[in-house]
């Protein structure tokens, strides 16, 4: 039988969702972009390799150039 609210991790986070929609933009924010990291010949180490917008994580993989490619956020700054 459905409940008429919500409870647990998800009701905490529409509730923090909710504070922080009320509260505005904040401008200290930086701004976040797509970061793709990965290996390559040069360093066997995951390292950043270029922001999404200027490298293509698909084109580094089946060249044979990087692999284990991951794409997340970060930092602009």
């Amino acid at each position: 039988m459905p409940r008429g609210y919500m409870e647990g991790p998800a009701a905490e986070e529409a509730e923090r969702r909710l504070e922080e929609l009320e509260r505005g933009p904040t401008a200290d924010e930086p701004e976040q972009r797509l970061a793709v990291f990965g290996s390559t010949d040069d360093d066997s180490e995951p390292h950043f390799l270029g922001w999404r917008d200027e490298v293509d994580p698909d084109e580094l993989f089946e060249s044979g150039r990087a692999w284990g490619l991951k794409v997340m956020r970060r930092s602009a700054a």
